[in-house]
């Protein structure tokens, strides 16, 4: 800004300016065979401009970033192309999402996995305090947490690698004792704590059944599906899943069972990641999806519904629930 100081600023471009174009399968015949097998640095630039349109001196060599998509952002953010310092770009698909299906009843969607988690949680929890009145009763703090890089690993300064989950429950529990100096305040509240891993489940495919355990086959519109498995993929226990599913049960909300086949690999989430770096009780869950990580995702509308609701009740209920548990140690 022209009085010296720097402004950190979100940028979205609604309209299509990128495109990664595929080559023809007439310059390809091998793809059919072979499969799709781009090499990541070579076949995945995309592309802004022709030179024609653009300029052939559009590029300025001083800039690490090319002057024509400076220009854009520029025309977003209202200023000079020099008040830009740099800039982080990330690419993603424009298409709106829609509602489709014969019964209008699929959402189609890019990332999916997992805008539909945050925005269920997020909406449950601001619907579950709108007034002291609906925290008379509450005995815990609740909260939605929101991070990034879940995709790349989780190790960043923003991910749930970080101690970002830790500091947030030591800060609260230290603020909320007034300052006196009970032993092991935040270990006891950590303890006493529980995480709602909440990602995207892979629902049973009607051209790929036989991906699933025979058992095991979640499926729109049916519930949350709650994910096990004994490696530790997923933190799920036997007493986390029953209490998940226990408030659930209390307001007539389905849910469902994943374990994956023994015959294949199994993905993970964050929830593995916060149960041992914490050591906070956990249970991962996700909405039913097909097509997961393709640019156009498939989850039921339905489902959005259930899981706002089991979210929702998660949040009112789960305290006088847990209250009433004794695990055996």
């Amino acid at each position: 800004m022209n009085n010296g100081s720097l402004i950190h600023k979100l940028v979205k471009v609604t309209r299509p300016i990128l495109r990664i174009p595929t080559l023809a399968i007439h310059l390809d015949r091998s793809v059919n065979t072979d499969g799709f097998k781009p090499n990541f640095e070579t076949h995945l630039v995309p592309v802004l401009a022709t030179q024609l349109r653009c300029g052939a001196n559009s590029v300025d060599s001083s800039s690490t970033h090319h002057s024509r998509l400076l220009q854009l952002l520029s025309e977003q953010l209202d200023c000079e192309i020099e008040e830009i310092a740099d800039l982080e770009l990330n690419v993603c698909d424009t298409q709106p999402s829609c509602i489709g299906g014969a019964e209008q009843e699929f959402i189609f969607s890019g990332r999916l996995d997992n805008l539909v988690s945050s925005f269920c949680a997020l909406r449950a929890l601001l619907d579950t305090c709108k007034d002291s009145a609906d925290l008379a009763d509450e005995t815990s703090v609740r909260m939605v947490a929101l991070f990034d890089n879940e995709e790349v690993g989780s190790d960043s300064a923003q991910g749930a690698g970080s101690p970002a989950m830790f500091q947030a429950i030591s800060r609260i529990s230290k603020q909320l004792s007034k300052g006196v100096e009970y032993e092991g305040l935040v270990e006891r509240s950590i303890r006493r704590s529980f995480l709602v891993s909440a990602d995207m489940a892979h629902a049973l495919h009607p051209n790929y059944a036989d991906r699933h355990e025979d058992h095991h086959q979640p499926k729109l519109h049916e519930g949350i599906v709650i994910k096990h498995n004994a490696n530790q993929r997923y933190a799920t226990t036997a007493t986390t899943a029953f209490l998940f599913k226990e408030v659930a049960r209390a307001r007539g909300i389905p849910t469902q069972n994943f374990v994956v086949r023994n015959d294949m690999g199994c993905g993970s989430t964050i929830g593995p990641i916060l149960a041992s770096g914490v050591g906070i009780r956990t249970v991962d869950c996700g909405i039913p999806q097909l097509s997961m990580h393709s640019v156009r995702e498939v989850c039921g509308t339905g489902d959005v519904d259930i899981s706002y609701n089991h979210f929702k009740a998660f949040y009112e209920l789960f305290s006088s629930v847990d209250q009433q548990l004794i695990v055996d140690g």
